[in-house]
């Protein structure tokens, strides 16, 4: 069985150049997902991924580009906006809270440091983020669970593809990748080996839809009898490259692209349909309620202050694994009411607002 060559490592870049060009404008019969596709960008910081709506206020990408990954520092989530249909309808909308300092409160992402050495968090790299306005008014884009052994056997049957912006083509016009491979073998690497470099493999998606600049956040479509169906979403690039020699320079940059990387629906699928149901709460006396009532519980050990970061996040997320709840780590009102009612009616009475 193939193994990985010795004396190399893998690493997952976040900008993915993988494959020959077979990229081209989108088909006909593909002509309206156009509408529901649009870009995510961040002048200030120079960047642009793909994204895609899912319901009019609501859309996808990958977690890295809002967040960056491990050891980078991450951009302010007030200076995004999303433009839907980027050529032709121009209507942008920024991340809802963006005006208030809350834009964090309205994103639900798999991660928001993600490694790009093994254990490589690839699988983690999902967002979905509620925009200020709702600009999709063509609606959203349909997210089916689709187990990954049976989307790489959709793929075999030419059902995969990929539609995503580009920074090379077509003055950024939407591209259609053709009908790609999806699949647990690429370039002669055993997927016992492959699987044990990634967190969660089991929800990999190791593809070779074409891929370049800004593709980061791109939907991967199964075509089915009822339309296309986002499985997946496109993430990175898995490559293998030259290990460092201790006390020697030599350039771990580049190195041999295996495969593009994307992140199975079965990843994200609960969670998105927790957050698009999620009242989000806002202001201080609230949040500070939330945070005493956490702290109370055991799960909070941060300051009331009534504001939303990755302690509070993390202190919900525990509340909600602890009482086998969906983790969203949601300043939501429903964690809120669960935790009023766990709360002995004494306490109630103390910390009600």
């Amino acid at each position: 069985m193939a193994q990985r060559a010795p004396g190399t490592e893998a690493r997952w870049q976040p900008v993915a150049v993988f494959g020959s060009d077979d990229r081209v404008p989108l088909p006909p019969r593909l002509m309206p997902l156009r509408e529901k596709i649009g870009v995510l960008f961040n002048i200030r910081q120079r960047s642009i991924c793909s994204a895609f709506c899912v319901d009019a206020a609501t859309i996808g990408t990958a977690a890295h580009c809002l967040f960056k990954t491990a050891g980078e520092r991450p951009p302010r989530l007030a200076d995004f906006w999303f433009a839907r249909n980027y050529d032709a309808v121009h209507d942008y909308a920024r991340i809802a809270g963006y005006d208030k300092g809350s834009a964090a409160q309205n994103i639900i992402a798999g991660g928001a440091a993600l490694s790009t050495t093994p254990p490589i968090d690839a699988t983690k790299d999902w967002a979905f983020v509620r925009l200020s306005r709702p600009v999709c008014s063509k609606g959203g884009l349909e997210v089916e669970v689709v187990p990954v052994e049976q989307i790489m056997r959709e793929a075999k049957a030419g059902h995969v593809f990929q539609i995503s912006y580009h920074k090379d083509f077509k003055q950024w016009q939407p591209a259609f990748s053709k009908p790609c491979r999806v699949d647990h073998s690429f370039g002669g690497i055993a997927w016992r080996a492959m699987a044990a470099d990634f967190n969660a493999p089991e929800h990999l998606l190791l593809h070779d839809c074409d891929t370049g600049g800004a593709s980061s956040g791109s939907p991967l479509f199964l075509d089915t009898p009822q339309g296309p169906k986002i499985i997946g979403i496109n993430v990175g690039t898995y490559v293998q490259t030259k290990a460092l020699i201790p006390n020697q320079s030599t350039d771990k940059g580049g190195g041999e692209a295996i495969a593009n990387t994307g992140v199975a629906s079965t990843a994200f699928a609960g969670r998105l349909d927790a957050f698009r149901g999620a009242y989000i709460l806002s202001g201080v006396a609230v949040l500070k309620e939330l945070q005493e009532r956490l702290l109370k519980a055991g799960f909070y050990s941060g300051p009331i202050d009534g504001n939303y970061g990755p302690t509070l996040k993390g202190a919900i997320e525990g509340f909600e694994i602890a009482h086998s709840l969906v983790p969203t780590g949601l300043a939501s009102e429903a964690v809120l009411a669960q935790l009023r009612a766990r709360e002995p009616s004494g306490a109630r009475k103390t910390l009600a607002r």
